[in-house]
């Protein structure tokens, strides 16, 4: 088998140039399989299109020719409101070509806190499908910078073929020269545990986190890759190998359907994935469920969440015996950052270790309560941890860094790592320690380090339910519950004032136990507890239908909704004021008088037209704002069934979901 091509590590060597570099060495190897809208193979299976890397190119030229005519030039702060998939792919490519700047914003993280995303970055372009064009005419004040606006998408992908059109009659541009420390993107962190931050990602940072990803996971046999994360797609193509984008929504990875996933895994050999535990954990089953092989497959890589020990051994079981599965740690200012594989996760070894210097196995660590090994740092990274708190540290100092075993804030330097965040001064001092010429990050991560050198994680630090009796650390108490054989998963969340929350468990049921067996679960959960000093202040268990995740993995439990809606059952929930009994009732006597049609006289022309109206609100409005209500309810967290909020929106309209959403974000603080 031919090697892959490398990444050199010349100085100059940026992505948009390696792109091209590998087109001009193997144009007619295959760069991009993409599934084709427009057909369906004779089987009915998902029809799908092969882009070769000299024609994905000459196409990438021709969009960053038509996006400079568009204004769109280097450093150009872009504002990208389009689905993942081929054509972001290629609008990226382009952008890097021409030296332009992407802003990614996940529109999962509420349609508010995007737009003050934006706002706040000051975007000067924009590019996006028709539904994204009618947000910014409707909410221009986000968009006030914007001098050029690009559309792409719809529903048959003509204005982005028109774009490339017209850019393919332009003089060819040669890829933008850029240094290390040009600004290449700005990507947003997700908001999950706090403001979303504008990362700076520059064009060295991009690069070393491809190479990191490189050195870390593949060899020269991996060549295909299933690409559930548009990042992960730009460092394969950056590496000269062939990117099989499958058939799924990835801004909802976790409803991703794992026939189809299998399917283009073994139609395309593809030997290389990435993709978060919400998509591997139903794969795994799929796979283990058929009995159908995935010979090719011989690398997966998790990443966005804690891959625990039994999703590692589920795809250990499915997949081919030389296989490597690893679980990577990383976040958006710094990927990745530490790496395990599987088979040193599963080793067996004593679950005797804890925080305070020794070591302890892996596949026993969460129960154990360790937390969750991440393994050791990646190529070209250092990590450390330091004391826990809350105030910047502007400068290292001797003794600032805490010794192996001992708890504390996880923090990471190298050539993978953002200096800073995008014009964000506050996050910056809350967030970078300078040392020399060296700049740490500190990721809000809370674990220890072993004598292996190995990192351990123990929860996110504003996540930490702080007691009188002490702090408890989330992922390290969970690791405990989780080991019950009925429990799908777990989250700790505090409830009550700031420095004396009430610990408190949700806990998510294994598919098929029915709620019937709650009693005895609590009570063995408790005696789970009871064995553990740190777990034993958590006394109260809540039994929750379906944990709210972060829509960029669909994997990071939203621990601060559950926080809100523990404190509503602990408390017998938020009790409707007066002013809101007489709002609801505003709505019920519009439904008392659709029903008094019969009664009506007709031939009143200003009744009538009031019945209409009337009608019209009740009906009409009501049922409009169901999918507002919905997603209100997910927001909250709450364990009211979809068509009870259907119901309830029916029947009181706004005067019920948007206070009980007020009310919500009230006592959630």
């Amino acid at each position: 088998m031919t090697p892959a091509p490398s990444l050199p590590r010349e100085q100059h060597a940026y992505p948009a140039r390696l792109f091209a570099d590998h087109a001009a060495r193997t144009p007619d190897t295959a760069a991009l399989v993409h599934p084709d809208a427009d057909r369906t193979e004779a089987d009915g299976r998902a029809a799908y299109t092969t882009v070769g890397y000299a024609e994905l190119a000459a196409t990438v030229a021709a969009c960053a020719a038509g996006l400079e005519a568009h204004g769109i030039r280097r450093g150009t702060r872009t504002a990208l409101l389009v689905p993942p998939g081929g054509d972001l792919l290629t609008l990226v490519l382009a952008m890097l070509h021409v030296g332009a700047v992407p802003v990614v914003v996940d529109p999962g993280m509420g349609l508010e806190r995007m737009l003050d995303c934006l706002r706040r970055v000051r975007v000067e372009a924009f590019i996006g499908v028709p539904k994204a064009q009618v947000l910014r005419r409707l909410r221009p004040r986000a968009f006030a910078g914007v001098r050029s606006s690009v559309t792409v998408g719809g529903p048959d992908g003509t204005a982005l073929r028109r774009l490339i059109a017209a850019g393919a009659g332009r003089t060819p541009l040669a890829p933008a020269l850029t240094g290390p420390d040009d600004l290449a993107l700005i990507g947003y962190t997700t908001g999950s545990t706090g403001p979303a931050k504008p990362v700076e990602v520059t064009a060295g940072m991009l690069l070393a986190m491809a190479r990191g990803s490189e050195e870390a996971h593949f060899t020269d046999d991996e060549r295909t890759t299933l690409v559930t994360m548009p990042l992960m797609g730009v460092f394969d193509l950056v590496a000269g190998r062939t990117v099989v984008v499958p058939r799924m929504d990835m801004a909802r990875v976790g409803a991703a359907d794992p026939a189809s996933l299998a399917d283009a895994v073994r139609r395309f050999g593809v030997d290389a994935m990435f993709a978060s535990p919400a998509l591997l954990a139903p794969l795994a089953a799929h796979l283990a469920a058929t009995g159908a092989p995935v010979p090719s497959l011989r690398l997966v890589i998790s990443g966005g969440a804690p891959v625990s020990p039994a999703l590692l051994a589920g795809l250990r079981a499915v997949l081919p015996g030389e296989a490597r599965v690893f679980s990577t740690y990383g976040a958006t200012e710094a990927l990745p950052m530490a790496l395990l594989e599987s088979r040193e996760a599963l080793a067996a070894g004593s679950a005797a270790g804890t925080a305070d210097g020794s070591t302890g196995s892996p596949a026993a660590g969460p129960a154990a309560g360790l937390g969750v090994c991440l393994g050791r740092p990646a190529p070209g990274m250092a990590v450390r941890t330091v004391a826990i708190g809350d105030d910047p540290l502007p400068r290292w100092t001797p003794g600032l860094a805490v010794p192996p075993g001992e708890m504390g804030e996880i923090v990471v330097s190298g050539r993978a790592v953002s200096p800073r965040y995008f014009r964000a001064e506050r996050a910056d001092a809350d967030h970078k320690i300078q040392d020399g010429d060296t700049r740490w990050h500190r990721t809000g991560d809370v674990g220890w380090i072993d004598e292996q050198g190995r990192i351990w994680f123990c929860g996110r630090k504003s996540q930490r339910v702080r007691t009188p009796e002490g702090d408890l650390h989330t992922v390290r108490c969970e690791g405990v519950f989780n080991a019950h054989p009925r429990v799908r998963r777990t989250a700790l969340v505090g409830v009550g004032p700031r420095g004396r929350r009430r610990p408190v468990l949700c806990v998510e049921l294994a598919p098929g136990t029915g709620r019937e067996q709650w009693p005895r679960i609590e009570e063995e959960l408790r005696a789970l507890g009871a064995d553990h000093p740190m777990t034993k202040p958590v006394a109260d268990f809540l039994v929750h239908p379906a944990f709210p995740v972060d829509v960029r993995h669909n994997a990071k439990i939203r621990r601060e909704l559950l926080a809100g809606w523990a404190g509503d059952r602990l408390t017998g929930g938020r009790r409707p004021s007066a002013a809101d009994l007489a709002l609801r009732a505003v709505p019920l006597a519009g439904w008392a008088y659709l029903a008094a049609w019969p009664l009506l006289p007709w031939e009143h022309p200003v009744l009538t037209a009031l019945w209409w109206v009337d009608a019209f609100l009740s009906v009409v409005v009501h049922a409009a704002q169901i999918p507002a209500a919905l997603r209100a309810e997910q927001e909250r967290a709450t364990a009211r069934r979809p068509s009870a909020t259907a119901a309830l929106t029916m029947l009181f309209g706004a005067t019920w979901w948007r206070r009980a959403r007020a009310g919500a974000k009230g006592g959630a603080s």
